[in-house]
């Protein structure tokens, strides 16, 4: 363990950020102990938060904790769903709220640079002004685009438009002993010497701490359209992804949801999805240039899904049923979020997917667990939810905790076992953190866990900085 934080490292710290930047009152600190994750047992109270302003701030917290070997725990929104911001060790949780600038967007360029507190939310809406757009949009729009590049996350839309990495051409980062690097800048290519910038992103705060990102934006599509497709069966739906591929036809986004969760949110939100057929449905996001573009592509796409056995095409062609659908689909986790122990973030090839997702449903039999399983289907990102409740005629029963608690790990690791099985890796775009730590020997070996080790060890010897987070530690720090 660290030391405690003392009375004159306290006084220092007050001295680099105010009074009114340091919460030191345990009811307050209680927000900052923990993520989204739903089982709470992994919480972690800090000995103190700090929020810095800036990057000299930041390296100066850095270099403080250096000094007295004090954990620190970057953190942004506090979205995550894998205990990825948990101060693990205590210490100091080092909040970067208050660097929530949009410092420039350049149209010519187009480019943003952005410090590491913005929101989803505020980051959009500021880039749509510019006309502008921002692909990647991964679940909550209150996550910071700090805390976004650290997990390197995706979303829906990745199937065409890739992930955050792929938007992120520089960065500031401070180092655990305090200095301050940049990397990349508004440059499209660099082959200059190793790729530090990409090792950066995904590395969930454990090498680094972002406090800054020059981010690549593309013009606005000139029409969007979703289609809802129903299908009797999982199958039949997952191998229609293929034949629209094959025909050169690339969705912004193509989403399998099951029936029983669109009921349990259409109840929710009090709102109607477009169609009630079917026990699998497909939501398919189309973006063209314009509106004939947009019709030809959706005819090509209805033809191929009637060929794979769709019962319907449904498109939601108004702003408002493009809301309704949206926001059902986006409102899912939401609506069965009482019930959720966790939501796994397994990736398999786009072809395993209806092979894994029946392994799921014989794990939920095999258990006796509810395990609804959605994602996107075009990338190959399984969401399978392990549930402490069961769906009774469109309702969530609650289930005894001592009924699926001890089943929980039996349910990861038969199905993380599945993913390795098909060629696959255990998260796609939440990140490891905590959660998933004790299973990432099974997806990756040794020889490549250490040479991850041998990472940590160069950009943090002392390990202050999110300790804990990936992989087990060698040595307490």
């Amino acid at each position: 363990m660290g030391k405690k934080i003392s009375s004159k490292l306290f006084a220092e710290l007050e001295h680099i950020v105010g009074v009114h930047n340091i919460i030191k009152e345990r009811e307050k600190m209680l927000d900052y102990s923990h993520d989204e994750f739903s089982l709470k047992e992994i919480s972690r109270m800090p000995d103190m938060v700090v929020k810095p302003s800036s990057a000299v701030e930041t390296s100066s917290i850095l270099k403080l904790a250096c000094r007295e070997n004090i954990p620190v725990t970057p953190r942004g929104g506090a979205t995550g769903l894998c205990g990825g911001c948990v101060p693990q060790y205590g210490g100091i949780v080092l909040s970067l709220e208050n660097m929530n600038r949009i410092k420039e967007i350049d149209k010519d360029s187009q480019m943003a640079v952005v410090e590491a507190g913005v929101t989803l939310m505020e980051f959009s809406r500021a880039v749509e002004d510019e006309g502008l757009y921002f692909p990647p949009h991964p679940g909550d729009e209150s996550a910071f685009i700090g805390g976004l590049i650290a997990t390197n996350a995706g979303g829906s839309r990745a199937v065409k438009y890739g992930v955050i990495r792929h938007y992120i051409c520089g960065l500031e980062v401070v180092l655990p002993t305090g200095k301050i690097i940049r990397l990349g800048g508004k440059l499209i290519k660099s082959s200059t010497g190793y790729s530090l910038l990409n090792l950066m992103i995904g590395s969930e705060g454990t090498l680094g701490v972002i406090t800054e990102a020059v981010i690549r934006l593309l013009p606005f599509p000139g029409a969007i359209r979703t289609l809802i497709i129903p299908y009797h069966g999982l199958e039949e739906a997952i191998e229609t992804v293929p034949l629209l591929l094959k025909k050169n036809i690339l969705p912004m986004a193509v989403e399998f949801i099951p029936r029983e969760v669109i009921q349990v949110t259409e109840d929710y939100l009090q709102k109607k999805w477009p169609c009630a057929e079917g026990e699998t449905h497909l939501a398919v996001i189309l973006d063209a240039r314009g509106t004939d573009e947009l019709d030809f592509l959706s005819e090509e796409v209805a033809e191929i899904c009637f060929e794979k056995g769709a019962l319907d095409v449904f498109v939601a062609d108004s702003p408002q049923k493009q809301r309704d659908v949206l926001e059902i689909r986006s409102k899912i986790y939401e609506a069965i979020k009482t019930y959720t122990v966790e939501i796994l973030d397994i990736v398999v090839p786009r072809g395993e997917i209806a092979v894994h997702v029946k392994k799921v449903q014989e794990v939920s039999e095999k258990y006796g667990i509810w395990l609804p399983t959605f994602g996107h289907a075009a990338d190959g990102n399984v969401h399978t939810h392990i549930m402490k409740g069961r769906y009774v005629d469109g309702k969530i029963i609650p289930v005894p905790e001592n009924t699926w608690r001890p089943k929980i790990d039996q349910v990861r690791e038969e199905l993380y076992r599945d993913c390795r099985l098909r060629g696959g890796m255990i998260s796609g775009e939440h990140g490891i953190g905590l959660v998933k730590q004790p299973f990432i020997d099974l997806v990756l070996d040794e020889e490549t866990l250490s040479l991850m080790r041998g990472i940590k060890d160069v950009f943090d010897p002392d390990r202050i900085l999110n300790p804990g987070k990936i992989f087990p530690m060698n040595k307490e720090i």
